[in-house]
C-alpha cells in the first residue's frame, strides 16, 4: 500500500501535461510571469493559442500559478 499523498486540484494535471507537451511545469509557469497582470482568462487564452495546450491543462497551470502568488 502506498503511503504517498494523494495530488489534488491543478496539481493532479501535472504529470499528463509534462507528457503531453513535453516541457517541465517550471516551464510554463515562467512563461505566465510575464502575464502576470493578465485575467485569468487571458493568461489561459495564451497558452492555449501560442502553445497548443488544451484548456483544462491550460486552466490548471493558470490556476495553480495564480494560486501560489
Amino acid at each position: 500500500m502506498s503511503t504517498a499523498p494523494t495530488v489534488k486540484g491543478p496539481a493532479s494535471y501535472f504529470p499528463s501535461i509534462e507528457q503531453k507537451y513535453g516541457q517541465s511545469i517550471q516551464h510554463w509557469l515562467t512563461l505566465l510571469d510575464d502575464l502576470q497582470a493578465q485575467p485569468h482568462m487571458e493568461q489561459v487564452a495564451f497558452l492555449k493559442t501560442q502553445h497548443g495546450i488544451g484548456h483544462g491543462h491550460a486552466n490548471a497551470l493558470v490556476a495553480h500559478y495564480r494560486a501560489k502568488k
